[in-house]
């Protein structure tokens, strides 16, 4: 089967979530003041960021993910209209207003990026990652994508198709990964505690 990625959306949207480099200076400035008077240390912060960029964020996508594996009538919603069956969980709002799901089948292995920029389904993952924000991923990860997959550890099958979804500000993407073998047992939460911010970006497997 073809590598060639696919691309379903035209691109030419109006970036509006860009942050504007005036607010970012104003961020940097009061980062600054907080840290040198001893309000907070810069430690924390990063603590902060690393809690909502790989654990608060995905908690809630995994939890989208586990319910579509544990319940078929809730997967058909979740495929058919994403965003209203993450609506069900109360999950949704800004940056994820339009949010289209991709199952992962094993003939079939979707991965997202956004090509221009970093639209991303912030409700459901939490901060992106510095990666899926870099240019590299951004350029290789349409130009090469079974390359990049490698980088990440995975090794798609020849005969296994990769799509590549190039994400938009009015809509966003996010993988459904196949369930593992050997977990008919385990519980809803259980799952959840399986899925990773990666594997429902497609740049791991679960």
């Amino acid at each position: 089967m073809s590598d060639k990625p696919d691309h379903d959306h035209d691109h030419d949207h109006d970036h509006q979530h860009n942050v504007p480099d005036d607010i970012i200076l104003r961020v940097k400035a009061l980062e600054t003041a907080l840290t040198r008077r001893g309000y907070v240390t810069t430690e924390t912060l990063d603590a902060i960021v690393d809690a909502y960029e790989n654990r608060v964020g995905p908690r809630n996508g995994a939890r989208v993910v586990a319910r579509a594996w544990c319940d078929p009538d809730f997967k058909a919603r979740l495929l058919a209209n994403g965003t209203a069956a993450v609506g069900e969980l109360g999950f949704g709002g800004a940056e994820g207003t339009d949010i289209t799901i991709i199952e992962n089948q094993p003939d079939v292995h979707n991965m997202v990026v956004c090509t221009l920029c970093s639209c991303y389904p912030w409700p459901l993952l939490g901060l992106p990652p510095g990666w899926y924000k870099s240019f590299a991923y951004r350029s290789r990860a349409v130009s090469e994508p079974r390359a990049v997959l490698a980088e990440f550890g995975i090794e798609i099958p020849r005969d296994t198709q990769v799509r590549v979804w190039d994400s938009t500000a009015e809509l966003r993407y996010l993988v459904l990964p196949m369930r593992p073998a050997g977990t008919d047992r385990l519980s809803e939460s259980e799952l959840a505690d399986l899925v990773t911010r990666n594997g429902m970006i497609g740049t791991a497997v679960v």
